[in-house]
């Protein structure tokens, strides 16, 4: 008889439409070449006899030729049974294809499709195991793991049961939104953040945990509140389309400067004296140059000091930058002697 379908499927000759579905789904899933690449070959053979099974065991008519002659039927000179023929070379239902040979009998021949083309129809996507391709059927869970997420954040979806992905109209889940905090030298210099997600999807036996590396690269001038959309990288279930997980920027506060759009703002603490008679700025740059800013300017308490070009870069022109702004916190003394009363009069008095 060949290839037994039924025994690489495991399902028996009763099985129905669901119950072959689901032994498709797990097997599948558990041999899929990309879920075992220390194991290719092997997966690939075992991958594509398990598409074969459930596309003959699928078909009511390859599965009666199937039944009735075995592999053999299928694939080589043995006629269906009640076959019309459908004339030379001429194609039949399923992919079977029915020819004659001169005046015998209408013979049947069944070519397999390709394997991922089935998983492609049957899922919705050609693999879920690598790259950046889309989220695995069935999806019940994501969790990012490590790092400044935690351990979950996606609410889980009950699994929706066995059966075709395609029964309705798939409606789209609601966007995920994640915070991403960044650095202000990450925001100035740009940067790449690979951030790890695992997911759990679901199949017949239980969960099958995929992950997946997203890369995020960070792009100079980027604000808060900037969008990086992954589109359908969140949970899945039949019939959903699965949600766009949505990352937005966000700033971690800076021991010494803050951020006003494209201008960089800093404080610096000085005397009286130092307002009154000139004081120089020493600064760190975000890209790590040394900065010397001399102020010979009276300093009064609401006086700013502009650097041109020092601030942030500018989102849709990064050669450009916004301005280095810097205020000053002059520190008053507590008590004057009389003589220094005297002396301050003489020297600022009329």
């Amino acid at each position: 008889m060949g290839v037994d379908y039924y025994k690489i499927l495991q399902v028996d000759k009763t099985a129905k439409d669901d119950d072959l579905k689901k032994a498709y789904r797990k097997l599948a899933m558990k041999w899929h070449p990309d879920k075992n690449p220390n194991n290719k070959k092997e997966a690939e053979a075992k991958f594509k006899k398990i598409s074969e099974a459930y596309e003959v065991l699928s078909d009511p008519q390859k599965k009666a030729v199937y039944d009735q002659y075995g592999e053999e039927g299928l694939k080589g000179q043995v006629p269906p049974p009640g076959a019309g023929g459908a004339g030379p070379g001429g194609a039949g239902p399923g992919g079977a294809t029915f020819f004659s040979t001169g005046d015998g009998p209408t013979t049947f021949q069944f070519n397999p499709r390709n394997a991922d083309d089935i998983f492609t129809e049957f899922f919705g996507f050609s693999s879920p195991f690598g790259g950046m391709g889309g989220g695995g059927g069935g999806m019940r869970q994501t969790r990012f793991q490590g790092g400044m997420f935690g351990n979950d954040i996606f609410s889980s979806y009950s699994e929706g049961g066995g059966g075709s992905m395609h029964q309705g109209a798939p409606r789209k889940a609601p966007q995920i939104e994640k915070k991403l905090p960044c650095s202000l030298e990450e925001l100035y210099k740009g940067a790449t953040k690979r951030m790890k997600i695992s997911r759990d999807i679901a199949d017949a036996s239980g969960t099958m945990q995929v992950e997946e590396i997203l890369t995020i690269d960070i792009k100079p001038g980027w604000k808060k509140g900037t969008k990086i959309t992954f589109p359908e990288k969140g949970n899945e279930q039949p019939n959903i389309v699965p949600a766009d997980l949505v990352f937005i920027i966000d700033e971690k506060p800076h021991p010494v400067f803050t951020r006003d759009g494209n201008d960089l703002v800093v404080t610096q603490k000085i005397s009286l004296a130092e307002a009154l008679t000139g004081y120089t700025v020493h600064l760190t740059a975000l890209d790590g140059r040394n900065l010397t800013i001399p102020v010979n300017t009276l300093i009064h308490p609401n006086y700013e000091e502009v650097v041109p070009r020092e601030g942030m870069p500018i989102q849709k022109d990064p050669t450009k930058r916004g301005n280095l702004r810097i205020k000053f916190d002059i520190k008053f003394p507590t008590r004057l002697t009389a003589e220094q009363k005297a002396g301050i009069k003489r020297l600022l008095g009329p």
